[in-house]
């Protein structure tokens, strides 16, 4: 399975999308700059959408210039590109990658992140907007090569781990031995997709909620 670059998510906390980007940091290195530079732009293409994000309201979030964001990348595009290769990647392997690698019992530990995340994102509110990545996926996958491109290597990252996990859980028989793999790993990623979607769309947590309590079902009825 490919690695998915490595980025530094302090700014990010497990479970919580919308949080402010620090102005006030003493920090003024290229690269510093560069993550504030990167941070402001997620926080901005998964508020407006890439295509309704805001150059000017990036640099002003980071509190830098656009000669500063333009010596970093090439324009917007690129800025989108390193925004999903290094920001929303490894937050999905934070947040849905790392539960299950390694799990000695896939099905319990992916219900418990489907109800830790659910909770935390109703908490923080950040519910109404969905997933960052499935948002980018649904807006820009089918205009621009490059971000289809990376967008799939996600997600066929994602499946590929969850189908790895689930061919242990039979090994150790947590999960039954007529499970395929694959098709399950499909169908609890697109349940992901889903959830968060249906709760952008309709706004309504409860929604959300009852989604997840059905995808917890199923992945128990996965059990001998």
């Amino acid at each position: 399975m490919k690695k998915i670059a490595n980025f530094p998510l302090t700014n990010i906390p497990t479970g919580l999308y919308v949080v402010p980007v620090s102005k006030n940091s003493s920090t003024r290195t290229p690269e510093a700059t560069r993550q504030k530079i990167l941070m402001a732009a997620f926080h901005e293409f998964y508020k407006h959408g890439f295509q309704g994000g805001s150059l000017n309201h990036i640099v002003e979030t980071a509190g830098t210039t656009k000669g500063a964001l333009f010596h970093h990348f090439a324009g917007k595009q690129e800025l989108g590109y390193a925004v999903v290769d290094e920001v929303i990647g490894p937050l999905l392997q934070q947040r849905w990658l790392h539960p299950v690698i390694n799990s000695a019992d896939p099905i319990a530990d992916l219900k418990q992140a489907f109800r830790q995340f659910v909770k935390e994102d109703i908490k923080s509110g950040s519910f109404v907007q969905g997933c960052p990545l499935n948002n980018l996926a649904q807006e820009m996958s089918p205009l621009d090569n490059g971000f289809h491109r990376r967008i799939g290597k996600l997600y066929d990252t994602w499946r590929k781990t969850y189908a790895t996990a689930f061919t242990e859980g039979i090994k150790s028989r947590k999960i039954r031995k007529d499970v395929s793999p694959q098709n399950v790993a499909a169908l609890v990623v697109a349940a992901q997709m889903g959830i968060w979607g249906t709760a952008k769309s309709s706004q309504n947590p409860q929604l959300m909620v009852q989604a997840r309590d059905a995808i917890c079902d199923y992945l128990d009825g996965l059990k001998p």
